[in-house]
Order: C-alpha cells, then structure tokens, then sequence
C-alpha cells in the first residue's frame, strides 16, 4: 500500500494566474479534460478552481464568464500536501475539511494533485470509485 503523497498523486499541474476568465479556465479544463485547475499568482498557489465552483458561484448567480475573474470565484488559501506528507494525512485532511481534492506543493511550488479518487485506486483498488476514476472519459 502507498504510503507517501508523491505515490498516490497525479503528477504535474496546470495552473491559471487569478486575473484570468472564468471562459479561460474552463476552455483550459475541457482542453485538458480536467475537472479543477489550480490559482497561482507568480509562483505561489492562492487558490483552486473547479468546474462546480464556476457553475454554482457565478454561473448560477448569472454572472457573465467572460468578465468574471477565476479570483473572485476560486476557493482562496487551499489546504496543500508535500510529496513527502503520508497519505493518511491526506484522507484525515480531506475527511476533516470535506474536501476532494489537495495540490501537492514542493518548495512553493505546484507538483502534483492528490485527489479523493487517487486515494480510493492506492487504498482500495476494487472499489466502485476507484473504477469510477480509472474510467477513460466518454467524449
């Protein structure tokens, strides 16, 4: 079984500075078949986005797309992992904070995602979530 972060994360991230659309960040999802990306301004992560974010915290309240800014919508100061944090930190994380995902950060900078569905595959390979996030997506 894993035990470390770095064995259980998706590797490499992508990022969208603060003052990017909320269009752009999700042309950038759909382009890389992503559900959430993270909010780095310079080299510094200060937020995540995630699809249910644009549609629940501007979408839904009408905002255009366009003009909103993935700042104002993003969940600010995320908890972050290090590679080298065990990966029972990280469910007793997501569990405390009822969360799905955490980016993993090196040296102040992004490496990798921890997501609930990467710990279901290395704690419980046979489970319906772990199917569920192997799944090729349909297009």
């Amino acid at each position: 079984m894993a035990e470390y972060v770095k064995d259980v994360m998706t590797p490499g991230v992508v990022a969208v500075r603060p003052g990017a659309s909320l269009v752009e960040a999700a042309q950038l999802m759909r382009s890389q078949n992503i559900g959430d990306v993270v909010v780095a301004d310079g080299q510094q992560v200060v937020g995540v986005l995630t699809d249910r974010d644009i549609t629940v915290r501007a979408v839904a309240d009408g905002a255009d797309p366009m003009s909103v800014s993935v700042g104002s919508v993003c969940s600010r100061e995320p908890l972050t992992l290090g590679p080298d944090d065990r990966v029972a930190t990280a469910v007793a994380l997501m569990r405390q904070k009822a969360v799905r995902r955490i980016p993993v950060v090196e040296n102040g900078l992004p490496v990798g995602m921890v997501s609930l569905g990467d710990l279901a595959e290395a704690q419980d390979p046979g489970s319906a979530l772990a199917d569920i996030s192997r799944a090729e997506p349909d297009e």
